[in-house]
């Protein structure tokens, strides 16, 4: 899926460059490896991907887009096997939890933590075990000689994947990957463990009225602290959204703005 986000976001010309894992993306745009990273931030079933703000908290990079992809799974398997076949279901855990119902109906299916969705495809082919089979798009199907045994089994049919584009500071998109729309900015805050601390940075975005989309918390650089990640309406740079950051930094122990970005879809 991460693959077809680039070429949602940057065009069909865009080459993918796989990565194992959230944290190699990050490293490989950090380095200059790749132009740009797109990391899965959140998905309308599971909820947020824990990996990708722990990417983000390392400070190195720049938020520049973001973009929304719907999520349709499929249980695919060598060919020749059925569905009653199948014993193992290879995904990663993201994935798997999208799929709790269509898992729960077939309770003699184990389902198994991977990786990636497409590697847990290439892997399903390369063992030619009609007992394993792997949870993941179609194209995969297509890319590796799969079977689909199911489709559509995730838990429901609007399920959709948030991802960001990230790239190193000072980077810009390509002229045909640039957007217009309402803006929304990204933010890294670390508040003192003191009591109404957060509260305290939060209250000029409410009276101004600026919204706050989204905030997570996840551990900070020492035992029981904490940074929150948080996106809020408006641009950065300009308006009461910068005058309300101004206000806000007042209460931080630290805010780093990671970048300023049109909404998806607007």
């Amino acid at each position: 899926f991460s693959e077809e986000a680039v070429h949602r976001f940057f065009s069909e010309g865009a080459e993918p460059v796989p990565r194992r894992g959230f944290a190699e993306v990050g490293e490989a745009v950090s380095t200059g490896e790749v132009d740009f990273g797109l990391l899965p931030i959140e998905n309308s079933l599971a909820g947020s991907v824990v990996g990708s703000y722990d990417v983000l908290s390392g400070g190195t990079l720049e938020v520049l887009g973001e973009v929304v992809i719907p999520i349709h799974h499929c249980l695919l398997a060598v060919p020749g096997a059925r569905l009653d076949d199948v014993v193992q279901a290879l995904s990663h855990p993201v994935a798997l939890a999208q799929c709790q119902r269509f898992l729960q109906d077939h309770p003699r299916i184990e389902p198994i933590a991977f990786y990636d969705t497409a590697g847990a495809a290439r892997e399903v082919a390369t063992w030619a075990d009609r007992t394993r089979a792997a949870i993941a798009g179609r194209g995969a199907a297509d890319r590796y000689g799969l079977t689909v045994l199911a489709e559509n089994i995730e838990d429901r049919h609007d399920n959709q994947t948030r991802f960001l584009v990230v790239a190193r500071p000072g980077e810009t998109l390509p002229e045909s990957a640039r957007a217009e729309g309402e803006m929304k900015s990204a933010l890294l805050v670390d508040v003192d463990n003191t009591p109404g601390s957060l509260v305290r940075m939060l209250v000029p975005f409410s009276e101004r009225g600026i919204n706050l989309s989204k905030i997570e918390s996840r551990p900070g650089t020492e035992p029981w602290s904490y940074r929150f990640f948080i996106e809020v309406a408006g641009d950065a740079r300009s308006g009461e959204t910068q005058a309300a950051l101004g206000e806000a930094r007042e209460h931080t122990a630290r805010m780093q703005i990671l970048g300023s970005f049109p909404r998806a879809g607007s």
